[in-house]
């Protein structure tokens, strides 16, 4: 199980202080603004900042990281991925799952016949999309919805496809 997460999406330095705009990976961020310190990872390499101030700014986050004093030091960052543990990631309702923790599970038809296994879940114009990796090695793309989705069972590392005509 994945035990750290994408949280958010370092942009530009904001001000003259080295604050960092921050985009939530989630569209939430009242656990952002809870955060101490964090991941931050850009071209393959990680280091841990800790976080010396953050307040919202309407959809975003600004984040002061301990060490990053001017705009200069910030534009270092910008494009970084901010990640973090699994237990500081944005909460999950009821029937809500982490996208990370979907990916590998085995795609089966109501029957429980193996279809494939999902690979990710994208953004598509209309929603979002199971991208769904076939035996032959095709991946294939359902609508993410409940008229497709019977059922997600974690704990038994599989998804229930519905209305398999969809994969014509």
């Amino acid at each position: 199980m994945i035990e750290k997460f994408i949280v958010g999406f370092l942009g530009a330095p904001f001000g003259v202080k080295g604050f960092i705009k921050v985009r939530s990976a989630s569209g939430e961020i009242d656990h952002l603004l809870k955060l101490q310190s964090v991941i931050v990872s850009k071209d393959g390499k990680e280091r841990t900042l800790k976080i010396a101030e953050s307040k919202a700014s309407g959809q975003s986050v600004l984040m002061h990281f301990a060490g990053i004093d001017s705009p200069e030091d910030a534009q270092i960052l910008n494009g970084s991925l901010l990640l973090a543990n699994r237990e500081e990631a944005a909460p999950l309702s009821e029937n809500e799952f982490y996208i990370e923790d979907l990916k590998g599970l085995s795609v089966v038809s109501e029957s429980g016949e193996k279809i494939g296994s999902l690979t990710d879940i994208i953004e598509g114009g209309g929603g979002e999309l199971a991208e769904i990796k076939m035996p032959s090695g095709e991946k294939k793309l359902v609508p993410f919805r409940k008229e497709f989705i019977k059922e997600i069972l974690i704990a038994e590392k599989k998804i229930v496809l519905q209305n398999l005509w969809i994969l014509e």
